[in-house]
């Protein structure tokens, strides 16, 4: 077992929600797009937001800015697979540029990934898979999905990169806007698993600022990853999305009744996935 640093978390990690307790809370109310996504890129992200007061998660309006925080969050990433340009190997500038991302969204993402296929699948009761889900450890299952997550990431944009760089980093931001926004379907579909954690704190989303976030999220998908997919290609990856998160879905109803930050940073990371694979089928 191999003790995961900070307990940060895609979609609501415990240890942001405890940051945000004790810094100066700001009025709610939802005071415009720049304020919301400040609160996304602080929910989802380690990047540098300003210190002004921090205000309690509201998966509401961070649905709604997600894709932009999503574009924000994977812009200094994708830039390094440039260095192909400058000589290096594809594959080595696709392994830089994932380990970027980890770093701006604070290993969020992949903490979430194995964090979820532990607590599912390492435990026969809901109440003992919400134990190990909330286990800042990581067992075999918890592993090999990490690591077949950044495998599967490196491997698939260093093909692409090799040829075209530019190419690669348009597939690859258009499935992390994706992955990102469908997966907040899952807090529209599932009440929390349970009353404590940063899930729970930032509410229920309602569905009509889910759709919101998500037509705006298929905009961009459109305008980024068609010019080096297809048209068909980002029809078919928004259709693997859905499948993914309704899929993904049903098993977190039915293996522990509800979601958690972790399972929806889990279904954030299997939907890019999904939707890097389609879109590379039709490249």
């Amino acid at each position: 077992m191999s003790e995961n640093g900070a307990r940060t978390g895609e979609a609501g990690r415990i240890d942001t929600a405890n940051r945000e307790d004790h810094a100066p809370q700001a009025a709610r109310g939802g005071l415009g797009l720049k304020d919301d996504l400040v609160m996304a890129l602080r929910f989802f992200s380690r990047m540098p937001t300003g210190d002004t007061p921090h205000e309690k998660p509201d998966l509401g309006r961070i649905a709604m800015a997600l894709p932009l925080a999503s574009v924000m969050i994977g812009l200094g990433p994708i830039l390094l697979l440039a260095g192909v340009w400058l000589g290096l190997p594809g594959y080595f500038a696709a392994a830089l540029s994932v380990a970027a991302m980890v770093v701006v969204g604070g290993g969020m993402m992949e903490d979430s990934l194995a964090d979820a296929a532990d607590g599912l699948f390492g435990g026969s009761t809901p109440e003992r898979r919400l134990e190990i889900l909330k286990d800042s450890r990581h067992g075999t299952y918890g592993v090999s999905a990490l690591c077949l997550f950044l495998v599967l990431r490196v491997t698939a944009i260093g093909s692409v990169a090799t040829i075209n760089p530019l190419a690669a980093a348009a597939l690859w931001l258009a499935a992390n806007i994706a992955g990102r926004s469908g997966a907040l379907w899952v807090a529209v579909a599932l009440p929390p698993a349970r009353a404590d954690g940063a899930a729970a704190e930032a509410g229920k989303l309602p569905a009509s600022q889910f759709w919101i976030g998500a037509a705006l999220a298929l905009i961009l998908v459109f305008v980024i990853g068609a010019p080096a997919s297809s048209l068909l290609g980002v029809i078919f990856s928004a259709l693997s999305v859905v499948l993914v998160v309704l899929g993904w879905t049903a098993i977190c109803k039915r293996l522990v009744g509800g979601q958690t930050g972790d399972l929806i940073g889990a279904a954030a990371g299997l939907g890019e996935v999904a939707a890097l694979t389609v879109l590379l089928i039709f490249a």
